[in-house]
């Protein structure tokens, strides 16, 4: 592992490439969090940058509390990759961009009984969210937000694969050079940030006794609201397949903002991941920003007790959304944004959001992947392309 995982404080310790620049900011909030009742230990990931209060990009292990406060408001966010039958050799950016359309807008009905024709297991599927729902005591009026992308950071993408890394006896079908991937980053809408506000109103940003009833309910909620984003990121998903007129396959799926019960340390707690992806499933997808690769990763086993069970979510942000613009006006201004540096088209009719999406404000992937593999925590079987990149319309949020 080297210096590849340092301390920081007693018991937060940050993963990192010694040439990876990490915000002072973000380690101070690392810290601060150790502070916190209960707070066995924090690490930091090499994608960590400063968030509202709490650090993005890290993983926490409480013992005997849980702080809702620390999986933030966009409970279950995560990414999902899908393999299509969309050939790689043949793309054409202006037919996938007209197809593709407006996904901005609200699911109607007409759409979702195409998308059941072609995928029948849509109507139980979001049966079993809605009583989840139900049964948390959250409204069904948040299943309108289901189908679209949301805004900030959430995408949709087509990808191809660049490069095979690391052989394997097997060859998964995301390795599939022939065949174009769909990958969705997406969380749970507006639910998740009703869940937090609610909690944060009647509770403060103080811990929740994991016996008490306040606890289970809050869990039953965040249990509902990370259906809700997998479900979504579904639809998404089904929505753009069957606009596209292809069929598609779901490979993986992980989630980054979650709170579950595991077992570090010696003792069982609880792990915050704000930002973070589990060490869970063969395979994690760790993106890369609009205008670089994405790593295909293989969490080597035995290796979760030094990071939490936990990996980098993606690049990371380099700059605050605030400071996007006057960053990088002079380089924007009058370029055409739907060009990715790759050679990818991205469709982004937001200024702003194209501003503080830019390649630039994020930092470089592959110091990130290096940073993992450094600290002995996984291999890189595969880097993937992007062919055309969804963020918004501009039209309908």
């Amino acid at each position: 592992m080297g210096n590849f995982i340092s301390p920081v404080a007693d018991r937060a310790t940050v993963i990192a490439a010694p040439r990876l620049w990490i915000e002072g900011a973000a380690i101070q909030q690392l810290v601060k969090t150790v502070q916190l009742p209960g707070m066995v230990r924090a690490v930091g990931m090499p994608d960590l940058h400063p968030g509202r209060g709490y650090p993005i990009g890290a993983s926490f292990f409480t013992a005997g509390h849980f702080y809702p406060a620390l999986v933030g408001g966009d409970i279950g966010c995560g990414v999902s990759v899908w393999t299509t039958d969309l050939p790689a050799a043949k793309v054409k950016l202006d037919k996938l961009d007209r197809l593709i359309g407006n996904i901005d807008s609200p699911l109607q009905t007409d759409e979702l009984a195409r998308m059941a024709d072609a995928f029948p297991e849509l109507a139980p599927k979001m049966a079993r969210v809605e009583q989840a729902l139900a049964s948390a005591g959250l409204g069904a009026g948040f299943l309108r937000g289901l189908g679209n992308i949301g805004s900030g950071n959430h995408f949709c993408e087509l990808q191809r694969l660049q490069q095979v890394i690391a052989d394997s006896e097997t060859q998964p079908e995301v390795l599939n050079v022939k065949r174009l991937n769909l990958v969705v980053h997406s969380g749970s809408r507006g639910l998740g940030s009703s869940i937090l506000r609610e909690h944060v109103e009647r509770f403060g940003h103080v811990g929740l006794d994991a016996s008490t009833l306040h606890a289970r309910d809050y869990l039953a909620r965040h249990d509902a609201a990370v259906a809700f984003a997998e479900l979504n990121r579904w639809l998404v998903a089904v929505r753009v397949l069957v606009r596209l007129g292809t069929r598609g396959t779901l490979q993986l799926d992980v989630n980054h903002n979650t709170v579950t019960r595991e077992h570090f340390d010696g003792v069982g707690g609880w792990v915050h991941r704000k930002g973070a992806t589990p060490m869970a499933g063969e395979l994690v997808l760790i993106p890369g920003s609009r205008d670089h690769l994405s790593f295909l990763v293989k969490p080597l086993a035995g290796a979760a007790q030094a990071s939490l069970g936990s990996l980098a979510h993606g690049a990371g942000r380099k700059w605050m959304r605030s400071d996007c613009k006057a960053r990088l006006g002079r380089s924007i201004d009058g370029r055409d944004v739907s060009k990715g540096a790759l050679g990818s088209r991205i469709i982004c009719n937001d200024r702003d959001l194209a501003y503080e999406e830019a390649g630039a404000a994020y930092k470089p992937i592959d110091t990130v992947i290096d940073s993992l593999v450094g600290a002995g925590l996984v291999e890189v079987v595969a880097a993937f392309r992007p062919v055309l990149t969804y963020k918004t319309r501009g039209e309908c949020c």
